[in-house]
């Protein structure tokens, strides 16, 4: 059984141009190309198709969902962790929307409230900062994860915050990875990571290549610019190159 593109596209929710796009950049290509030209989709193609937009629902860029869909997983396992992670997502905007109804039962009271904690729950995915924190734990050790811990604030997040819009803003400005504004901005990220942990010339090249492939991070990335992770990797390794022993 094959389905034409158009056909596709209905049945998915999808544009033809978006097909189009996923093959010319071998994230899906057809299983064939008919004698008129029209790519053609058979069952394994519209498996990885559902992955592709399942992955895409939960925020992952299209780099990142390339790199997932094309790990020779097995189909059935791949989808059950996909299911699960989804089941999570249900789970958390549940206790979202609960923690939203509660406050505005508080609101429409009218009272002041003495006590606000309960308007945040449901916020931070405790389950996920547990497994990031044991990852890091395992890759560098327990000394550098709890001196992260104590000495990370608020401040320090919003100053990373603006770390990574001056990294856009010299991307649209057009500056090469190694010109010397961008090269202040990756010495103020390397100062601002000497906070917590001081990384030689190897941890700081690996980092920056854990920004770039690690589908986790690459998403986070590629919300604010899909050309920031490859961007940041380069810069860092210039840096790392030239500054670091």
């Amino acid at each position: 059984m094959a389905w034409s593109i158009q056909q596709v596209a209905r049945m998915a929710g999808v544009t033809s141009r978006t097909l189009r796009h996923y093959d010319d950049i071998g994230l899906l290509p057809p299983a064939y190309v008919g004698a008129n030209g029209y790519r053609y989709y058979e069952q394994n193609e519209m498996l990885r198709l559902q992955r592709v937009l399942v992955l895409r629902e939960l925020g992952l860029g299209l780099d990142a969902i390339a790199a997932i869909v094309d790990d020779q997983q097995d189909a059935v396992v791949a989808l059950r962790a996909h299911h699960e992670h989804l089941l999570a997502e249900r789970d958390r905007f549940d206790r979202l929307a609960h923690t939203v109804s509660r406050t505005i039962a508080d609101v429409q009271r009218g009272k002041t409230m003495s006590n606000v904690d309960h308007w945040f729950e449901g916020m931070i995915d405790t389950a996920k900062q547990k497994e990031l924190e044991q990852e890091a734990r395992q890759r560098w050790g327990d000394a550098a994860v709890d001196r992260v811990r104590n000495t990370w604030s608020k401040e320090k997040g919003e100053q990373w915050g603006r770390a990574v819009l001056a990294f856009v803003a010299h991307i649209d400005a057009g500056r090469a990875p190694e010109d010397p504004a961008v090269q202040e901005t990756v010495a103020g990220h390397h100062e601002w990571l000497s906070g917590h942990w001081t990384p030689n010339r190897e941890s700081y090249k690996g980092l920056a290549d854990l920004y770039a492939d690690d589908p986790r991070f690459r998403a986070n990335f590629d919300k604010t610019d899909v050309r920031l992770a490859e961007y940041l990797r380069t810069a860092m390794k210039v840096y790392a190159d030239a500054n670091l022993d």
